[in-house]
């Protein structure tokens, strides 16, 4: 059996949402199919260190493809060509993309559809390939993998395509992301907040995220409890940013807000696990990682109640409105006054967390695959 994979999101040092996914998943799929022969195809140099084991073959095939012109050459004309040459059981693509020009038997993880519903959430030129090529994604491809029952639903209702075609495949959360003694913590916070508590944000920072908002919030928790916490902001300046620049500018309290900027695994667990909470208010998420990645470190969350937020936190957060100020800083005041709270929160946070992790992902997504070659 010869299965190749897209594998273009991994990127050494610069692994994100598909990067993420695609690392964890491949990792024990791999492994734990010494019998098959897997052909990852990047579209640039790679790192050694994402060739898992001897059944795994790299393959470089240009363009490098981070551009939607780009995007068709690789996948319908490169890709198209590779496939067709080489002959796969199956294409497996990670990151929401297919062939549309290969006969190719193929397997679409697709994520969410966030696209769809904000417009600001995707700079303009993806945004208009997105939704001119997803739906033919769809229809393309002989089974859908989706993160959440959320996504699923959404899929089906925007795309209509068949239920029974489309698996859930829960995302997980490294083994990294764990609680931490008391002296680790002081040691973290002294490095980030000045050895005070902080609230933390994790992820890029574009307009989906709904960072701007988040500040405003915590400008207001400020002013209402007069309290020494601090705000952290975990990840890179992706698009878009101008709006959280100038909210910043404009805080009262913006010296209390410290950006990281992107951050290894090894540190942001380490950074997760030292909060007093995640403060999590996405307008649109096909999963968020980050809810799990706090519950596994013994941090209670608070997060939006939209979209598969909702799904994924279900009994074990503070459910706030994203697009509502008052309802973020009530989060917040109400967390850092409720001690019983905190620990209730905890406790079901780590309840929750058991229900995901990358081991069942990589074992749902394994059975997909065997699935759309049928």
């Amino acid at each position: 059996m010869k299965i190749a994979i897209n594998t273009r999101f991994l990127l050494k040092n610069k692994l994100e949402g598909f990067g993420h996914f695609t690392n964890e998943t491949l990792k024990r799929i791999v492994i734990n199919n010494p019998q098959v022969q897997f052909y990852f195809l990047f579209d640039r140099p790679f790192d050694q260190s994402y060739i898992f084991a001897k059944n795994v073959v790299p393959v470089v095939i240009y363009p490098p493809a981070r551009h939607p012109i780009l995007w068709n050459i690789w996948f319908n004309i490169s890709v198209a060509y590779w496939l067709k040459k080489n002959k796969p059981n199956l294409f497996l693509s990670p990151d929401g993309y297919a062939s549309l020009n290969s006969k190719t038997k193929q397997l679409c993880v697709m994520h969410d559809l966030a696209f769809e519903h904000i417009e600001d959430g995707i700079q303009k030129w993806h945004l208009n390939y997105m939704r001119k090529n997803s739906p033919k994604f769809a229809r393309k491809v002989n089974r859908i993998a989706t993160v959440s029952q959320f996504s699923k639903n959404d899929i089906v209702e925007k795309y209509q395509i068949n239920p029974s075609k489309i698996d859930v495949v829960y995302n997980g959360a490294s083994d990294l992301f764990k609680p931490i003694s008391t002296n680790e913590k002081e040691e973290i916070k002294e490095k980030y907040s000045q050895g005070f508590n902080y609230f933390l944000y994790v992820g890029s920072i574009h307009p989906r995220k709904n960072v701007s908002k988040l500040l405003q919030a915590f400008d207001v928790f400020k002013s209402e409890t007069n309290s020494n916490f601090k705000l952290v902001l975990s990840g890179r300046m992706a698009w878009k940013t101008s709006e959280v620049s100038t909210v910043f500018n404009q805080m009262k309290h913006k010296n209390e807000v410290i950006f990281t900027g992107y951050l290894s695994n090894e540190e942001l667990a380490k950074i997760t696990a030292s909060a007093f909470a995640l403060c999590y208010v996405s307008l649109f998420e096909g999963f968020g990682i980050p809810i799990v990645e706090a519950m596994k470190c013994g941090v209670p969350v608070i997060c939006s109640n939209t979209s598969s937020m909702k799904e994924i936190g279900e009994g074990a957060t503070i459910q706030i409105n994203p697009n509502s100020l008052e309802s973020i800083s009530y989060g917040m005041v109400l967390l850092s006054k409720d001690e019983l709270l905190k620990q209730t929160l905890i406790t079901k946070g780590f309840e929750r967390q058991a229900r995901f992790s990358w081991d069942k992902t990589a074992d749902l997504l394994w059975k997909s695959c065997l699935k759309a070659m049928e």
